[in-house]
């Protein structure tokens, strides 16, 4: 019995210890789309999906009040355009707090407050606003007896550090450490908040995608890289870049204080510069990712402290601005299915399976389940002639609707117009669709109501395109 006993308790400290050591996982929200399922519906999903953890770009009333009474934990941001009233004025900001904060805490789990997103960046020029906008926020959460509940703090761009490689020579650039990250860092540890960072490998793959591994960048099996600095060994891009972070805190002596990466995700599509950007890549990085999280560890300059991050971001956002990539982070599309499996928990890690990274633009590789491999491009997708014409209809609606699908071809007068059928205009949506989607494993099939095909399809004069955006 004595055995036992002590057997148990044995295993009680060893998984103490490995719930101490993993980090946590919470998932983006923007709604920058016109397509999107209501906030309720979206709760709804976190639910599904066990996210937990989530974090706004703004203070939607809607979004809020949809969150209350779900133990979902939430940041909520202050819109960049709104730092130079709150730095100005403080009934400003005690009015933000009173409308945006008190009213729905704590019914919604409120957690942490985002002023503004990578000021540093903004056009606008708003930086000299952040650190006051930040304290006066800070300020208003003390008046209303919030502040031991909820942190102040805002999320910077990697871009903000002068020098990021190796690691250990981390340092922020030399015109923002007076002016403001100095008094940011030292708002964050006076007041007990952290620093949110958004850092994308994505980015760095993609520009230096020949002196990069991929794998060092998908949190795949690989040799390492040695920081010639301090002889510190990584095995992913991402903990390399964190710790440079770290390391442009410890060169001005604030050593002391946490951070948390704010946004982090890799496109499941992108333009045909933006090298890497696909759908099996996407679901390496953030299945990868999720699970270096939650099976605990810090980077290697900080091993004692977890991994806290968040996906970015929950769905595709159709009206973004920018590069095909911007478009395409999204876990989910609007519809609420998954781009691509990805897990959330330790339980769904366990039945998750990773697949093979793929260089370059996967928009320009066919499909490696289903379809024949011959030449690259050379799968099209085409609707089921045994299909019901219902079911076919249904899936056409969706395609040309909110699948995104390029359908101008297909209406009166265009060059895909005719022949004038379901079957024909289906086949032409169903393609677009596919090709738009890197024709990943999945993105043929319209419940049945459509196959992949390695001739290309005729349909009158009408080509077909094989390249996605087209």
């Amino acid at each position: 019995m004595a055995s036992y006993g002590g057997t148990v308790f044995c295993f009680l400290l060893i998984f103490s210890s490995i719930a101490d050591a993993a980090g946590l996982i919470g998932v983006n929200y923007g709604r920058v789309a016109n397509n999107l399922p209501t906030p309720d519906k979206a709760v709804e999903l976190f639910k599904t999906q066990g996210i937990d953890r989530i974090k706004l770009f703004d203070a939607s009333p809607d979004v809020l009040t949809a969150l209350a009474n779900s133990n979902i934990s939430v940041v909520v941001a202050v819109p960049n355009e709104l730092l130079s009233s709150a730095a100005a004025d403080q009934s400003f900001t005690d009015n933000w707090v009173q409308a945006n904060i008190s009213k729905y805490f704590p019914a919604t789990n409120i957690q942490a407050i985002a002023v503004g997103n990578e000021v540093f960046v903004d056009p606008n020029n708003i930086t000299m606003y952040l650190v006051p906008a930040m304290k006066s926020i800070h300020n208003s959460l003390v008046k209303y007896n919030l502040d031991s509940s909820i942190k102040v703090s805002s999320p910077i761009a990697l871009s903000a550090l002068q020098s990021s490689y190796p690691s250990s020579s981390g340092s922020f650039k030399s015109e923002l450490v007076e002016p403001v990250i100095k008094p940011m860092l030292n708002f964050l540890r006076q007041s007990g908040s952290y620093l949110m960072v958004n850092i994308y490998p994505f980015f760095a793959y993609k520009d230096n995608s020949k002196s990069i591994s991929l794998d060092y960048a998908l949190f795949k099996n690989n040799s390492g890289v040695v920081d010639s600095g301090n002889g510190l060994k990584y095995y992913s891009l991402l903990e390399a870049q964190a710790d440079a972070v770290f390391a442009a805190m410890k060169a001005l002596n604030y050593n002391d204080l946490k951070m948390v990466v704010t946004e982090t995700g890799w496109p499941s599509m992108g333009d045909a510069n933006e090298i890497g950007a696909g759908t099996a890549n996407a679901a390496l990085y953030n299945g990868n990712l999720v699970r270096r999280v939650l099976t605990g560890g810090g980077t290697p300059l900080r091993p004692q402290d977890p991994l806290n991050v968040y996906l970015f971001a929950l769905f595709n956002e159709n009206q973004k601005s920018g590069p095909t990539s911007e478009r395409n982070y999204g876990l989910f599309y609007p519809n609420e299915q998954k781009v691509y499996d990805v897990p959330f928990t330790l339980s769904q890690l366990q039945s998750w399976k990773s697949t093979p990274a793929v260089s370059g633009n996967q928009s320009q590789a066919p499909a490696t389940e289903g379809v024949s491999k011959t030449k690259v491009g050379q799968t099209w997708c085409v609707a089921n002639e045994k299909a019901d014409q219902k079911k076919l209809q249904e899936a056409f609606d969706f395609a040309c609707g909110k699948g995104g699908a390029d359908c101008s071809p297909i209406q009166p007068g265009a060059t895909c117009y005719d022949p004038d059928t379901l079957e024909a205009h289906a086949s032409y949506a169903f393609n677009s669709y596919y090709q738009k989607n890197s024709r990943g494993a999945g993105t043929c099939d319209f419940g049945g109501a459509a196959s992949v095909v390695t001739q290309a399809p005729r349909y009158g004069t009408c080509e077909f395109p094989t390249g996605y955006g087209n």
